[in-house]
């Protein structure tokens, strides 16, 4: 079995300095805090434009401890092989390469240089911070904005569309390990994050990331909610590795159990104020068939 990390056993090294640009509430800043004492100090980030290049600041007053490449929308997928063929060409065989960027950048614009990594096998880790739309430009919908959420682009009904699936996408190139994880399972993270970093070619994790002014939630909410996302079955945690899937945290805990109603979680976002009832009773039945399955 392996040895889950405790806030006992948690390292106590930081790689982000104590302020940073985030909103109030922010998930990704507890995101990228964990992830980055995952890593640990030999690590490189290449990240697109999103709200991480906010939190993250500019040189000389950058938040991050760590060297970071900022690099446009569509590229983070082919930066990222680019800095590890530079580290290969330096030898320097122990410096994780984490391209890190939001759901706009991977499900959308990014997710063609994505595909690419994925393809040629790439020795990369790549952390998608989902918060659900294009936060740092004004809440405008992307491909993972859930159906029937209100944004500045979906203003009255809502997003038409089904939010997509993007660790399944990455998953079906046939890569060692795709990951699921939560702002608000912060532990769950850590380890996904620490095991990618000891397995060889392309690692995908997807982190479900509560963002309280584009979700319209008060900012002392933002762990509350992310587990209610877990603990209705919408969001679920999981690892594939080698082909093989398996629940794990939270959400294996959930099987065999009653878990709570998703109009629990519909209910504490204002983004989601336009579902009508046939939508939120189709999402709930198709949360009953997948874990039916499970």
């Amino acid at each position: 079995m392996e040895k889950k990390t405790t806030t006992v056993n948690l390292t106590e090294e930081e790689f982000v300095h104590p302020g940073n640009r985030a909103c109030s509430g922010c998930g990704l800043s507890i995101v990228y805090r964990m992830g980055l004492k995952a890593l640990g100090k030999n690590t490189i980030l290449v990240v697109p434009p999103s709200c991480l290049t906010v939190l993250q600041g500019l040189y000389p007053v950058a938040s991050s401890k760590l060297p970071v490449v900022n690099v446009t929308f569509a590229s983070t997928g082919a930066a990222a092989t680019g800095v590890r063929g530079a580290m290969k060409a330096l030898k320097k065989t122990d410096v994780n390469v984490v391209a890190w960027a939001g759901d706009g950048g991977t499900s959308d614009i990014g997710i063609q240089a994505l595909s690419g990594a994925c393809e040629r096998g790439e020795d990369i880790i790549y952390i998608c911070y989902d918060n659900e739309a294009y936060m740092n430009t004004g809440v405008q919908r992307s491909g993972t904005t859930p159906q029937g959420v209100l944004t500045t682009t979906t203003p009255i009904k809502g997003k038409l569309q089904k939010k997509k699936d993007v660790p399944s996408i990455i998953a079906a190139h046939g890569i060692g390990y795709v990951a699921t994880a939560s702002a608000a399972f912060p532990l769950d993270f850590y380890d996904k994050v620490k095991k990618a970093t000891t397995l060889p070619g392309p690692k995908y994790i997807h982190v479900h990331t509560p963002c309280p002014p584009g979700w319209s939630f008060e900012s002392r909410y933002t762990i509350k909610i992310g587990k209610l996302a877990v603990q209705t079955g919408l969001f679920d945690l999981y690892e594939i590795e080698n082909g093989q899937f398996r629940l794990t945290g939270a959400s294996e805990k959930l099987i065999g159990q009653k878990r709570k109603p998703v109009t629990d979680y519909f209910a504490t976002q204002g983004r989601f104020k336009s579902l009508d009832k046939e939508l939120v009773a189709g999402v709930q039945e198709q949360i009953d068939a997948k874990w039916a399955n499970y």
